[in-house]
């Protein structure tokens, strides 16, 4: 017990008793919140936030894998084009030197081109500081790692039209729609070197042929200079188009002689 004087009553020595309160009930804690909702333990609000997390994550995973598709689009494969087309380059400077390989065919001659895959040439595009190893044949399997020569077309630097095609990926003619009029377009061979002059660029669709007439555009009239031209696919991602690069030729050079149009590597 605790005394404490009573206030205000006589002091005869009397004294008030104040008994001690005891709260004996059980201490009662706060209900635990699972979510801000107000609903306790993991069900209601709590089953959809993980329903929404996972859902977050498909779609991360899924961005995830596309990133890693573009980037193998963008560097991957023009890892494995270049390793390609470094391996073609070695065996045509190897030809090239062999005394016993025919050269490649003059633009007076009567020689066939090579056989489908056969190397025709290098072709070299100087805007986008870019070459390639030009090979007989346009089939998926001849244009792989670079460019092919469309069969039936004039070869470089014969009064005709010397026409390849490239798929519009990294590494080959990605950025073909970066070469405009007065660009140039290169060709190197075993004899000579051909340096041709855009004069025009063009979208058409996949069943305009006559982009590659003897003639560019002009299909049955006889040519009267020697022409180049270049068609990828359009736009870049897809193929209901066709990108197209015309040029003729303005200078022909003896192996010996670099054109001045290429500047050195």
């Amino acid at each position: 017990m605790t005394h404490i004087p009573r206030h205000g009553a006589p002091d005869n020595g009397e004294t008030l008793v104040i008994p001690k309160v005891t709260d004996d009930r059980p201490t009662v804690g706060l209900p635990r919140i699972a979510d801000g909702t107000g609903h306790r333990g993991p069900g209601g609000g709590g089953r959809v936030r993980a329903v929404v997390r996972g859902f977050g994550e498909v779609l991360i995973t899924f961005g995830l894998v596309v990133l890693l598709l573009v980037a193998y689009e963008l560097w991957g494969r023009v890892a494995i084009i270049n390793s390609h087309q470094r391996d073609m380059d070695k065996q045509l400077s190897q030809a090239w030197a062999d005394p016993t390989v025919g050269p490649t065919p003059a633009p007076s001659g009567s020689a066939l081109p090579p056989l489908s895959g056969g190397a025709v040439g290098r072709l070299y595009i100087p805007k986008l500081k870019l070459q390639w190893v030009v090979v007989e044949g346009v089939a998926l399997s001849d244009i792989r790692y670079g460019p092919g020569h469309y069969p039936g077309t004039a070869m470089p630097g014969k009064v005709g039209n010397f026409a390849m095609a490239g798929h519009r990926s990294p590494g080959i003619f990605w950025d073909l729609d970066q070469v405009k009029p007065d660009d140039y377009l290169i060709v190197e061979t075993r004899t000579d070197w051909y340096v041709y002059q855009v004069f025009q660029d063009q979208i058409v669709t996949p069943t305009s042929v006559e982009v590659i007439a003897p003639t560019p555009n002009k299909a049955g009239v006889a040519p009267t200079q020697a022409d180049i031209t270049l068609t990828t696919c359009n736009p870049k991602w897809d193929n209901y188009q066709r990108l197209v690069v015309h040029g003729k030729l303005i200078l022909t050079t003896p192996h010996q002689l670099r054109p001045p149009e290429l500047p050195a590597t």
